[in-house]
């Protein structure tokens, strides 16, 4: 079991939300392998144990620090099929969140670790694909455990998911919701891997796995072809960067909410808070993320269908009117959409100077249920965030990239540490970031503590059916009090430390050349180091 915080290390050092994902990482980096190296095995890993968080068939980014200092985005995101017309929906007032017609994006994650092995190949990786996935290949062949989450959420969502094709068989135990420890096998994704740990992971998209796949989506009735496959690639970007006063910070841009995680930031620093943990901490916070939410409905979709650069929302001029718009005292006016999301972030960094963070998802718990026979690719309900409404600003068109509520976050310090950072959790992720980078870096909480502090999330994550201000009990019961005087809506949950929180971690790279990593004890995770 991987430890929650590891530090001092000196030749590398991961983080992840489950422990078979750490140890994958760190025996790469323990064999001589780089960041990048070690976060494809983690990925590969992450996606046999935690299949209720992401899997082949779902979307990833990338941030990249490479050893130059340069900060590369990975964009692996998934279309549109070319058949994911609005008229397939007709009858529907929103799109399936189950099913083949949830199904409706290309899997871009695959995608990525093909730039992502060519980046790591490029700064010095020599390890071949079949000992980067031999861990998740020995893990989906032999069995995992069933952890607390995925026993949690198997019931919670059990309703909507027994009747999807390939659910059952893959993720049942004699038609019952598998109980915490109870070993579970995916053996069509362990011949997949296998297959592209020799084929090469294009062969995903334009070899037989990518026909195989082809073949599952039509007989299934999914609107994505084997010609989307064909043409699908992932892409490098340039991030979006915001600088602060401690340093610069960097996000992925549009289809992703990276420009909400950045302006909670740009807002906050405006008010030069000078303590945690205090009504001014938590109070403004919550406030600039509800106008950076604001600002994200409005504006943040398919990076070809923007009205402008999403960059024009750091701008210093238009944070100061934002920041006018905030009380110091009072609530504004909530009222979000819904969002939901079930996601995995990594970190890992290695002595030379590489710094990766990364996210992977499917969208919703499981994502669309459907996996699919010759494969064992589950595959993401990514699609329902698409709008069936003519006009919408993330309107369902053949070929368009859906809304994406993935960000991974990094962040070059003005004292020379680099850090990697990010959570899962739908609209909680911009939060959980502003808490942990605000305790780590703005406040100097140590690293660990910054993580496992009491957290808050608005909104309606995870599916609760209420836009409240939910809140860890932990927090000081006079901080409490003073948010509701305030007017916030408030909920203080049982648990002390709650999943609704999402699962955060960072890892950090020292001037001295050591690294540092912890996760969140909200996870089945930890970080560990060589």
């Amino acid at each position: 079991m991987a430890d929650l915080h590891s530090a001092g290390h000196r030749r590398g050092v991961a983080c992840a939300p489950h422990f078979a994902a750490v140890e994958a990482g760190r025996a790469i980096l323990a064999d001589g392998g780089n960041a990048i190296e070690a976060m494809l095995a983690m990925a590969a890993t992450i996606a046999a144990v935690c299949p209720h968080m992401n899997h082949l068939g779902g979307d990833g980014f990338w941030l990249i620090r490479e050893l130059s200092g340069r900060v590369r985005a990975i964009m692996a995101a998934g279309p549109a099929g070319r058949d994911a017309q609005r008229e397939l929906y007709r009858g529907y007032e929103t799109i399936p969140s189950r099913g083949p017609l949830a199904a409706l994006t290309v899997p871009g994650a695959v995608g990525g670790w093909m730039l992502a092995h060519e980046a790591a190949i490029a700064h010095g990786g020599k390890l071949p694909l079949d000992v980067l996935l031999a861990p998740a290949i020995a893990h989906a062949r032999n069995g995992y455990a069933v952890t607390r989450s995925q026993k949690r959420l198997t019931k919670e969502n059990l309703d909507q998911l027994v009747g999807v094709h390939g659910f059952a068989a893959t993720f049942l135990l004699d038609g019952k919701v598998p109980e915490v420890g109870a070993i579970l096998k995916q053996e069509k994704l362990a011949d997949t891997l296998s297959h592209l740990a020799h084929a090469g992971l294009d062969d995903f998209y334009r070899g037989d796995v990518g026909r195989e796949i082809a073949i599952d989506l039509e007989r299934l009735g999914s609107p994505v072809a084997r010609q989307d496959l064909l043409h699908y690639s992932a892409t490098l970007a340039e991030p979006l960067r915001l600088q602060l006063n401690c340093g610069t910070i960097y996000n992925t841009d549009a289809p992703t909410q990276g420009i909400v995680s950045l302006m909670i930031l740009a807002l906050f620093e405006r008010f030069a808070v000078r303590t945690a943990e205090t009504f001014d901490h938590v109070h403004l916070l919550i406030e600039a993320t509800k106008r950076a939410l604001r600002m994200r409905d409005r504006a943040v979709t398919d990076p070809g269908h923007l009205s402008h650069p999403l960059e024009r929302y750091l701008d210093g001029r238009f944070i100061s009117g934002e920041a006018m718009k905030i009380d110091r005292r009072k609530v504004a006016p909530w009222q979000p959409r819904s969002s939901e999301g079930d996601t995995v972030w990594m970190g890992a960094a290695d002595a030379n100077g590489l710094v990766v963070s990364y996210i992977q998802s499917l969208y919703w718990e499981f994502g669309a249920g459907l996996v699919l026979p010759r494969t064992g690719v589950l595959m993401q309900n990514r699609g329902a965030s698409f709008s069936l409404v003519a006009g919408a600003l993330n309107m369902l068109a053949p070929g368009r990239l859906p809304f994406h509520t993935l960000n991974p976050a990094l962040a070059e310090l003005n004292d020379g540490r680099v850090m990697a950072y990010g959570t899962m959790g739908g609209d909680g992720q911009p939060q959980t970031q502003a808490a942990l980078f605000t305790r780590h870096v703005q406040f100097r909480e140590p690293l660990a503590d910054a993580i496992d502090r009491p957290r808050w999330v608005l909104g309606r994550t995870w599916g609760a059916p209420m836009a409240r201000l939910r809140i860890e009990p932990r927090f000081d019961e006079a901080l409490i009090e003073e948010l509701a005087v305030a007017g916030h809506d408030i909920e203080v949950l049982e648990e002390p430390y709650s999943d609704v929180m999402g699962h955060a971690g960072a890892i950090v790279l020292h001037p001295d050349g050591s690294l540092e990593g912890a996760h969140d004890p909200r996870a089945d995770g930890g970080a560990a180091g060589v």
